[in-house]
């Protein structure tokens, strides 16, 4: 192992590893939470650790500690649906944030097929519609009950089945109701007469990965799920020591690190087993921490050598399933820490890890105090029409809004807008199959910047990072790109399409930022090809930041 790092090995199936600089700097955080007697307090699901003003929040909000245990009377209900639904082996997850995220790298890691369904664009749902309707079984996750996307996802999906010929008590068991005890879904999954299943009320979206909502869903997909609930037990039993704790450590490294300038998180998978697990702890930890002016940024890297994994200002993070800490082999990159383990295990590290770094920066880790205001903006925009704008620039396929004269000229005043400390948020309310290429902007825009640069797609990230851009330090700048329409899609028995919903969607964002007095680009492309290669190629050009 390299003398620049301090081993520190656990049980429970995980393994994390820290240099000794951000564990240096972690000692006397360490010290003061084993002080405090956090992590028995922790275990013991104590609501007082966040502060008077977060203790009846957290106090609804810790069941995650030890949901594996509830969860596993789901796996025989799982065994008699999955049996129940026969033939119809097309699962679709209608879900946004926790209850999308966490299924989709289950699935991925495990080499399972699940149609993971959390966005607004027009194409994107249609391409869905059109995928083995006929073996399709739509698992709708929403903890509210009432999240505009999955309830119009809902209706699409009711109306194909109605139009293929169903009648309204055969479509209805095509569909599985995943939510809150008594909430309004509830209630519309026992009139449509579909399939329901209670999650634990106790655990935030979030942090629901190892409830029903990360259960359902995979299981249908042939995922053994009864394996991750017993990696997750295993790691359990470590959560309660002061020496002997992987997330306590963790927790303590993400708090004592942003405490002290690496406030961004750079999550790099290892390419050793597990795939995309960064997304999932990206929203974790950006809507966990990112209020009250303070946070963490997470900024999930595509490999270990990728602009943005490393910086003055980042903690960089290896996440897998083998390596350990040292230069990933091949990039030369070496982490401040690995996180190493099982999938279920890592799930339980992350939250409980969150959970601690919000007790160091003094924030309440289970509330979203500001996911609404966009919400609150797409209805408005919704009832009243969307707000005119006049663009400043037209160049081939792209119009720009803002005050440059031409798109290099535009994304070049974004990016010295991050100023030295700051951090650039490209986000894209397009279709992430099709306009996949749309992502190659984070690493080009990382490398001409010198910036942490995040990526997301809308109205996706608005449950995961959009917490972050509103509550968190202000110091991002803003790239918004929206895309035209080609074919529109109605959401049935609403006035209004699931374009003209993504497009309320991003106008809300846009108002949300705007009266933050935030930086922001925003790129409309009317051929969304062309668009995507016109940026590409305009990022590219950029002069790549150089270090002094």
């Amino acid at each position: 192992m390299s003398e620049d790092f301090q081993e520190v090995v656990f049980g429970g199936g995980l393994t994390v590893r820290v240099s000794r600089e951000v564990a240096a700097a972690a000692e006397p955080v360490l010290a003061q939470l084993v002080q405090d007697g956090v992590p028995a307090k922790l275990a013991a699901k104590d609501n007082t650790l966040w502060g008077p003003a977060a203790e009846a929040e957290a106090a609804v909000r810790l069941g995650w500690v030890d949901t594996f245990q509830r969860s596993r009377a789901l796996l025989p209900q799982l065994a008699e649906l999955g049996a129940e639904l026969g033939d119809l082996d097309h699962v679709v997850l209608a879900g946004m944030g926790g209850s999308s995220l966490a299924p989709e790298v289950i699935s991925l890691t495990l080499g399972k097929r699940l149609t993971v369904l959390d966005t607004t664009d027009p194409g994107q749902v249609a391409a869905a519609l059109r995928d083995r309707l006929d073996r399709t079984v739509v698992v709708v996750s929403s903890k509210s009950g009432g999240t505009v996307e999955t309830d119009s996802h809902r209706r699409a999906y009711l109306q194909a089945f109605l139009d293929s010929g169903l009648s309204p008590a055969e479509a209805g068991r095509h569909f599985v109701i995943v939510t809150d005890p008594g909430s309004p879904l509830e209630a519309t999954a026992r009139e449509m007469g579909a399939f329901v299943l209670l999650a634990d009320s106790d655990v935030g979206g979030r942090y629901s990965a190892l409830t029903a909502f990360g259960m359902v869903p995979t299981a249908l997909a042939g995922v053994d799920v009864a394996e991750l609930l017993d990696q997750a037990e295993e790691f359990a039993g470590t959560l309660t020591g002061d020496v002997d704790n992987p997330a306590f450590l963790l927790g303590a490294v993400m708090g004592a690190a942003a405490r002290n300038g690496r406030d961004k998180l750079a999550l790099v998978d290892d390419g050793s087993g597990i795939t995309g697990l960064g997304d999932w702890a990206e929203q974790l930890i950006a809507e966990s921490t990112g209020k009250q002016g303070l946070g963490i940024l997470p900024v999930v890297v595509e490999t270990p050598i990728s602009a943005g994994a490393t910086g003055s200002d980042v903690l960089t993070a290896t996440i897998g399933g083998a390596l350990g800490v040292g230069a990933v082999p091949g990039s030369g990159v070496v982490p401040h820490v690995s996180v190493n383990g099982a999938l279920g295990a890592q799930f339980l590290c992350w939250e409980a890890a969150t959970a601690v770094a919000g007790r160091v920066l003094g924030i309440d880790p289970f509330d979203q105090p500001n996911v609404t205001e966009s919400k609150q903006n797409t209805n408005k925009i919704l009832d009243e029409g969307l707000p005119a704008a006049t663009p400043s620039f037209t160049e081939g396929a792209v119009t720009g809004y803002g005050d440059a004269s031409s798109l290099e000229d535009a994304l070049r005043a974004l990016l010295g807008a991050a100023g030295e400390h700051g951090y650039i948020a490209v986000m894209a309310y397009l279709d992430r199959f099709a306009d996949a290429d749309t992502a190659k902007l984070r690493e080009l825009l990382a490398a001409a910047s010198g910036r942490p640069v995040t990526f997301g797609w809308g109205p996706r990230f608005l449950h995961s990072t959009g917490q972050y851009h509103k509550g968190g330090p202000q110091s991002g700048a803003f790239l918004q790109i929206t895309g035209e329409v080609a074919d529109d899609l109605a959401v049935p028995g609403k006035p209004y399409t699931f374009g003209q919903l993504q497009a309320a969607q991003a106008a809300g964002d846009r108002q949300a930022l705007a009266g933050r007095d935030r930086p922001l680009l925003h790129l409309h492309l009317t051929d969304r090809a062309k668009g995507i290669a016109q940026l590409l190629d305009a990022a590219a050009r950029l002069q790549p930041h150089k270090e002094r």
